[in-house]
Formats: structure tokens, C-alpha cells, sequence
């Protein structure tokens, strides 16, 4: 069984450490000093994130970010400058993946999360509880797709796009590199890049500033 440390120790984390059933979850790391030698859900916080380097052993996931940084993941990934080979795909055993689909390093998908047919997940992706994802979607590097959500067949989710609790994204759709998708949204056109958009139909909120 191989080692897993997973970076971050907030609820993602947490998920991800019950979702890793074929890995032997050594603990957490966490840049909060006041976190270190303490627990969160039974398993040790090891020290801070950089300390994975000394564990050369051990399988890495990232699980931080969310709608208020939701740069934080690939912020993270780009300091520790690992290798591909050293990130773990996490697959909860009651995840869906279909045939013809593919899932990049560091990528986690939660209880109940389906990939119906060719779809294509990049690296250090969070797919969340019931989110669907059907045939010939395309997710990219560093997305988010929250619990519930439901992506039409070849939607296109570019870079780090981050799509809200239980927003259903139609058909053909793309939405933009780094973009916002509200909770509950129905995005029924493309989005830009750097956008907010909510509501039903989703509609542009504000740009989106981001570091």
C-alpha cells in the first residue's frame, strides 16, 4: 500500500483522507505552526507543507482552495515543484469513472462523483460529492466542481475554473479560465475569462481580481 500525505488539513483535506481507501494516509501538512502535532480526524498534522520533500516515499495531494482562493491549489503545487509521478489520483470507491475517461495527477474525486463517458480530467482537480460530469466534458488543470454539479456533455472547463454547489452548466459550453460559478447557477452561454457569473439564467456578476 503506498504512502499519502495530504497538504492543507481543512475540510477537503479531511474528505480526501476518508476517500483514499488505497492508500495508507500517513497524515497532513499545514503552514499554520499552531496546527503541528496536533490531529484532525485521527491522523496527524506532520508539519508544514514544504516537509513533503523529505518524504520522498510517500504519494502528495493537494487539497486546498476555496471560492474566496481558489488559487491557493496551484500556488502550492508550483512552490513544491515536484514531479508529476510524486501527486496521487484519489478515487473514492463510490465514484463513477467511465470508459474512455482519463484523470490527471493530484486530481480527487469524492463519493458519488460520475464521469460518465470520455471525459477527461486534468491534474489537481476537486471534483466534490454527486457532481456528474457526462460524455466528453473536458476539465482542466486546477478546476473545482463542487458538490452537485451537473456539466452537459461537452462542456470545456479551461484552467482553474471553479464551478458552485449544485450550478448546471449546458451543453457545449465553456467556461473561461479562472472564471466563478455561482451556486445553484444555470449557465446557459459561454463564460469569459476572469469572471463572476450567477444566477439563473447565469448572467456576468463582476470580473474577477485574483493574484
Amino acid at each position: 500500500m503506498t504512502d499519502l500525505v495530504i497538504v492543507g488539513a481543512g475540510g477537503f483535506a479531511r474528505e480526501t483522507a476518508a476517500a483514499a481507501g488505497g492508500f495508507r494516509v500517513l497524515g497532513f501538512v499545514d503552514d499554520d505552526p499552531a496546527l503541528h502535532g496536533t490531529h484532525r480526524s485521527g491522523r496527524p498534522i506532520l508539519g508544514p507543507v514544504d516537509s513533503v520533500r523529505a518524504m520522498p516515499d510517500a504519494q502528495v495531494v493537494v487539497c486546498v482552495g476555496n471560492p474566496r482562493n481558489f488559487t491557493a491549489r496551484r500556488a502550492i503545487v508550483e512552490r513544491l515543484g515536484l514531479p508529476d509521478d510524486r501527486y496521487a489520483t484519489v478515487v473514492h470507491p463510490l465514484a463513477s469513472v467511465g470508459a474512455g475517461s482519463a484523470i490527471g495527477p493530484g486530481t480527487v474525486l469524492l463519493a458519488g462523483a460520475v464521469l460518465t463517458a470520455d471525459v477527461s480530467v486534468g491534474a489537481h482537480v476537486a471534483v466534490m460529492p454527486q457532481a456528474v460530469l457526462t460524455h466528453d466534458d473536458h476539465v482542466s488543470d486546477y478546476c473545482t466542481i463542487a458538490s452537485g454539479v451537473r456539466l452537459g456533455g461537452g462542456v470545456v472547463l479551461d484552467e482553474g475554473a471553479y464551478v458552485g454547489a449544485g450550478a448546471l452548466v449546458r451543453e457545449g459550453m465553456k467556461v473561461g479560465a479562472w472564471s466563478l460559478i455561482g451556486m445553484g447557477a444555470v449557465v446557459l452561454h459561454d463564460v469569459p475569462a476572469g469572471e463572476v457569473w450567477a444566477g439563473n439564467p447565469a448572467r456576468l456578476i463582476r470580473p474577477l481580481t485574483r493574484s
